[in-house]
């Protein structure tokens, strides 16, 4: 990827999001956002709309939970954790994950006759 953000799919951003509670406990939607924009080293952007919108289709599963809380600056917000069900969606998908990976990377080193 050279200097351009990449546009994430549907999925992808669900899995990711459901990796990033696993990984750092209960978070709000902002970050959730900042999180996963720091661990590409900015190579991603995460729209604020687009992470909520993965947020409600999660919920909608089963695969998170939420609740009310206080924010870093005192500010009322919604915090999400992953569930027991969430964690089993997150470890198919991750095993999915690895090995389409696998097969796009054995697509891409084929050689032309």
């Amino acid at each position: 990827m050279a200097n351009t953000k990449s546009e994430i799919l549907q999925g992808t951003l669900d899995l990711m999001v459901l990796k990033t509670l696993e990984a750092m406990g209960p978070q709000h939607g902002y970050g959730i956002a900042r999180r996963i924009e720091q661990i590409s080293e900015d190579m991603l952007q995460v729209n604020q709309g687009t992470v909520y919108a993965s947020l409600v289709r999660l919920l909608q599963k089963g695969w998170i939970s939420s609740e009310w809380g206080t924010s870093e600056n005192n500010r009322k917000a919604r915090y999400y954790s992953i569930t027991r069900s969430g964690r089993k969606q997150l470890a198919a998908e991750a095993d999915d994950w690895t090995r389409i990976a696998a097969i796009i990377g054995k697509v891409l080193q084929l050689t032309s006759r």
